[in-house]
C-alpha cells in the first residue's frame, strides 16, 4: 500500500491550506442533528490550527442540484463546528478570519461537473489542498479531485486513518481474516464479493442477497426479495463453499408493510412460497458469531436483513455485538454497518467504524477512489 503525502509532511507557517471535509451531516430544524462527521475532522483542523496554518474549509450539504437553497446552507454547520474547537469560524464566499468555511460547493453545478475553472476559483489564495473527506472520495468532483490539479495535494488525519485501516485489512490483514457482507442484492456488492473472496479466509453472507445464493445451493426463498439471473454467479462463488457461510435459519413474514403481519423463524429449507425472508434466525447469528470469534481481523459492510424495522434488526445487532467483543482488529466499512453500531452504542469498541459510505463499498471493492489518486506519494 504506496504511503500517501499527509498534513504531517507540510511546513505549515504563513501558508492557507484549503481543505475538503465530509460535513454533509443530519438537519433538523436548521440545526446540526448529528455532528460525528464534524467531529471526524477535528483532529485535521486542531493540527493545522495548531502548526499555523490559515484554514479554509469546503464540504457539501445535500443535494441542491447546482443552486443556491437555503435549506441546504452550511451556516449552522459553521456555527456547530466553532461551538467543537472554542473559537470564531468566518462563514461565506468572502468571509476571512483563522478559519473560514465557505458555501456549500454543490451550489454551484460547477462542482459535480468537476470544471476545471470552478477548481482554481477554489484554490485562489491558498497554497496547499487537504483531502479530509474520504466520503466522498469516490466523486471526482472540483473540491475531491479537481482542486488537486492547481495545488500540492495532501491527506488529511480522517483520509489517512480510513485509508490505513481498510487498505490494511485487505492487503496484509492478521489471520485468520473474517469479512461479513449483506445488503439487499449481490448486484450492488458483486465486486466486493469477487474481491474479498480470495482475501478471506471465511466470507459471511447475509441479508437480502443471501437469498440468491440460498437459491443456488436449491433452497426455497419464497417472496424473499430474489436476483434470479444471478444464481448463476452465486453458484460460482459457492464453488469456494469451504470459504463461505450463509445462514441456516432465517426470520420470515408474509407482509413486511404490516406492522401487525406474524413472523417466524424457520429453518433455511422450511421458508414457504407466501413468506419473505428478512434477517437471519438465532441458529445464524450464534454461527456468524462464532466465526468473529477466531477471527484475527473482521471487515463488515452490509445489513443481515431489514435493519431499518426494529422488528428485524436483531442480526444486525447480533453481528456488531459479536465484533464489539472480538478481540481481532475490526473495520466497518459505512453504510447501515455503521448505523447499527452506533445504535448500539458499541462504536468506541471497535478499531475503526468508517465514515464513508459508498467510498468505502467501492475501496473494498478495489476501486481507483478519484480524491485519493490525486493525493501526492511524493513527499520530499
Amino acid at each position: 500500500m504506496p504511503r500517501l503525502c499527509t498534513i504531517r509532511d507540510v511546513d505549515w507557517a504563513a501558508k492557507t491550506a484549503v481543505v475538503r471535509v465530509d460535513f454533509n451531516v443530519p438537519m433538523k430544524d436548521g440545526r446540526v442533528a448529528d455532528d460525528t462527521r464534524i467531529r471526524a475532522a477535528l483532529p485535521t483542523v486542531s493540527y493545522l490550527r495548531e502548526h499555523g496554518a490559515r484554514i479554509v474549509l469546503l464540504s457539501h450539504l445535500g443535494r441542491p442540484d447546482g443552486q443556491p437553497n437555503p435549506k441546504y446552507s452550511l451556516q449552522p454547520v459553521a456555527a456547530r463546528l466553532g461551538e467543537l474547537l472554542g473559537t470564531s469560524v468566518a462563514f461565506g464566499d468572502d468571509a476571512s478570519g483563522a478559519i473560514v468555511m465557505r458555501e456549500n460547493v454543490r451550489f454551484h453545478a460547477e462542482e459535480e461537473a468537476n470544471d476545471a475553472s470552478f477548481a482554481k476559483q477554489l484554490a485562489r489564495g491558498a497554497d496547499v489542498f487537504v483531502n479530509d473527506a474520504f466520503g466522498t472520495a469516490h466523486r471526482a468532483h472540483a473540491s475531491t479531485e479537481g482542486l488537486a490539479h492547481h495545488l500540492p495535494a495532501v491527506a488529511g488525519l480522517l483520509m489517512e486513518k480510513e485509508i490505513v485501516a481498510i487498505g490494511t485489512a485487505l492487503e496484509s490483514p492478521k489471520r485468520p481474516f473474517v469479512a461479513i457482507v449483506g445488503g439487499a442484492k449481490v448486484s450492488s456488492k458483486l465486486g466486493v464479493l469477487q474481491n474479498l473472496i480470495d482475501r478471506v479466509d471465511r466470507l459471511l453472507i447475509g441479508g437480502g442477497m443471501a437469498n440468491t445464493f440460498l437459491k443456488a445451493q436449491g433452497k426455497e426463498v419464497g417472496r424473499s426479495l430474489l436476483e434470479a439471473d444471478l444464481v448463476p454467479t452465486a453458484n460460482d462463488l459457492l464453488g469456494k463453499a469451504q470459504k463461505i457461510l450463509l445462514p441456516t435459519d432465517v426470520v420470515v413474514t408474509t407482509d413486511l408493510k404490516s406492522p401487525d403481519a406474524p413472523s417466524r423463524t424457520c429453518a433455511v429449507d422450511d421458508v414457504r412460497a407466501e413468506e419473505m425472508i428478512v434477517d437471519i434466525g438465532p441458529g445464524a447469528r450464534a454461527a456468524f458469531a462464532r466465526a468473529i470469534g477466531q477471527a484475527a481481523t473482521v471487515l463488515w459492510n452490509g445489513p443481515m436483513g431489514v435493519f431499518e424495522d426494529p422488528r428485524f434488526s436483531e442480526g444486525t445487532l447480533a453481528v456488531a455485538r459479536a465484533m464489539a467483543d472480538s478481540n481481532a482488529t475490526t473495520v466497518v466499512g459505512g453504510g447501515e454497518s455503521v448505523q447499527a453500531v452506533e445504535q448500539a452504542g458499541l462504536a468506541d469498541r471497535l478499531s475503526h467504524v468508517s465514515t464513508g459510505g459508498g467510498a468505502s463499498l467501492e475501496f473494498i471493492e478495489g476501486k481507483v477512489l478519484p480524491g485519493v489518486a490525486a493525493l501526492r506519494s511524493d513527499c520530499s
